[in-house]
């Protein structure tokens, strides 16, 4: 599955590592450009659940429209293939509109999925992802790293071992199939003339951005997420497979649910969140459609929307 190579083209991208400010940053350059916003995230698309996901705020929403949020409840599931197809119609109403499509976010796999194409591997098997739940309950935190490192030693040193949702569909690729998921997901970037030119990630100091991190995992304590997510589990539906681990709902659930206290919970999303944005410069970082964009922590958001135009 890919986008029409013209309609690709014509898209802009702001990826890079959470807190770093891409929300903002997309809303300038938005209002430069002419352009609407498509959300790069995988957890924005959930109604219901928007501090923990630090969603635009309504304002923001409405000087720029934005797309791909608030489009599926808490326990639907939305693969990857699930989520290149409607962001490519999105992207194809935007520009028969006139407009730019111009994505922003922090999720890595969807940006190289629509950069690259989809790999669309078997479907579900959920009596085998049941079967490997089961035996990893009660194992060592890296079982199912361990299980994968045995038939799929290449997706097994992509993945981290708490990436439980991944690891287990790399296993699941390979009971259906009999081959290793690394040996079928072999997108490889398109040639340079086809690829679209205005592909960047922001790349700020860690220490800077570590810090950001600390302030906005309080912040969203302090602006309610325990209620949120109390809110989200006392739903009729509850919350999907994919919901329940997303960063933040996971610890907050964890706490919820007497496995931890709510002051270990707060420090395990920071520390969390600090690997996870690790993870994501890792990912653009080796991405060679990305052009890498310094973040100086004095610098305005107009004036880093001025040095990203300037490059254009």
């Amino acid at each position: 599955m890919h986008f029409e190579l013209r309609l690709l083209k014509r898209c802009w991208f702001i990826a890079g590592p959470t807190a770093v400010g891409k929300t903002t940053l997309s809303v300038e350059l938005a209002r430069r450009l002419d352009a609407e916003i498509l959300a790069l995230d995988s957890m924005s698309l959930y109604r219901g659940m928007d501090i923990g996901t630090a969603k635009p705020t309504p304002d923001e929403r409405r000087r720029i429209p934005h797309h791909l949020i608030d489009i599926l409840d808490p326990h639907e599931g939305c693969d990857v293939a699930d989520y290149v197809e409607l962001a490519r119609q999105a992207a194809a109403d935007i520009d028969a509109r006139g407009k730019v499509p111009l994505f922003a976010g922090g999720t890595g796999l969807y940006l190289r999925s629509i950069l690259r194409g989809v790999f669309v591997g078997p479907s579900a098997d959920w009596e085998f992802r049941n079967r490997i739940e089961q035996q990893a309950a009660g194992q060592s935190p890296d079982y199912l790293h361990q299980r994968l490192q045995q038939v799929d030693p290449a997706s097994a040193a992509r993945l981290h071992p708490n990436d439980h949702r991944r690891l287990i569909r790399a296993l699941e690729i390979h009971h259906v199939t009999g081959r290793p998921a690394s040996e079928q997901q072999t997108q490889q970037p398109l040639p340079p003339s086809d690829r679209p030119r205005h592909v960047y990630w922001l790349e700020p100091p860690r220490d800077w951005l570590y810090d950001r991190i600390n302030r906005r995992v309080e912040a969203m304590i302090e602006q309610g997420l325990v209620d949120e997510v109390r809110t989200l589990l006392a739903r009729p539906e509850g919350l999907g497979r994919t919901a329940r681990q997303a960063l933040g709902y996971k610890e907050i659930i964890d706490h919820l649910e007497d496995r931890c206290t709510l002051e270990e919970a707060i420090d395990a999303i920071r520390t969390r969140t600090r690997q996870f944005a690790k993870r994501q410069h890792t990912w653009f970082r080796n991405l060679e459609e990305c052009t890498s964009v310094p973040v100086h922590p004095d610098e305005s958001p107009p004036d880093l929307a001025d040095r990203i135009l300037s490059l254009a």
